[in-house]
């Protein structure tokens, strides 16, 4: 039997984000969006499925704003009651998007909204703390910050350098990841970040999640953002494969 869960999900009007919103719908779950604008959101959900603002309306609440416009006390309120939260922000691949303000959008959001998580455990004062789940969409190229992953070669060494150093956005992703891998202190705040390889636009399929990447940076293997979205929803609902990869960075392909 399906739990009924309540989750966060920021970037949903993303490449990838919007499907994580619609998958929990269409499994009857309970949906909080922060998105900038509200008719975006349902356009892009109906764009994947007709009718599907309509048919979830009762599942869904949307906050229209930028997720870091957001005050302590609003984000606070959004996350109370959340069993998870879902992170798929990313910075717009235009000129402002990729080297304009704001340039730590990703990390700044995932500090602030679990340090809110954490402030509503705190005020759960008499009884036990609600377990969150906290899901980030990072990619491959992101470095797990235990060291875990193969070594890179010394020609993508040098690009992610380049990467590091030169776009933002990439500097931005490494920056969350190190951020929430950090987090081991509190045993009711649980967290996976998701590195799917190279994303491509396409349905639901079968997927494997993997503890590294297995091969190299580029041209090895693809990723639906769907099945980026289904893995996320997957781990959301299904305790056993939480179990198997909390407080890890698997990194997803598409089976062929």
């Amino acid at each position: 039997m399906t739990p009924t869960t309540t989750t966060l999900v920021v970037g949903c009007t993303g490449a990838t984000g919007k499907y994580v919103v619609l998958q929990l719908l269409q499994q009857k779950q309970h949906v909080r969006a922060i998105a900038r604008s509200k008719q975006r959101l349902l356009d892009a959900l109906n764009e994947i499925s007709p009718n599907a603002s309509d048919d979830y309306a009762d599942f869904i609440q949307v906050t229209e704003a930028a997720v870091l416009d957001l005050s302590d006390e609003e984000l606070q309120n959004l996350c109370s009651g959340c069993d998870a939260c879902v992170s798929c922000l990313g910075h717009n691949l235009t000129f402002q998007g990729i080297f304009g303000k704001p340039r730590r959008l990703v990390t700044d959001a995932v500090k602030r909204m679990c340090h809110a998580i954490e402030t509503n455990q705190t005020r759960e004062e008499g009884e036990e703390s609600k377990k969150v789940k906290f899901i980030l969409m990072g990619s491959d190229g992101v470095a797990n910050p235990n060291g875990q992953d193969d070594r890179r070669s010394c020609g993508e060494r040098f690009l992610l350098f380049l990467l590091r150093y030169l776009i933002p956005p990439h500097r931005d992703n490494e920056s969350a990841a190190a951020y929430i891998s950090g987090l081991t202190d509190n045993p009711n705040l649980e967290w996976t970040v998701v590195r799917p390889t190279d994303l491509i636009d396409g349905t639901v399929t079968k997927y494997e999640l993997l503890p590294r990447p297995p091969g190299s940076l580029f041209g090895d293997g693809v990723a639906t953002r769907a099945n980026v979205a289904k893995s996320m929803v997957d781990l959301i609902l299904t305790e056993s494969l939480w179990d198997e990869w909390k407080f890890q960075m698997p990194v997803l392909h598409d089976l062929n």
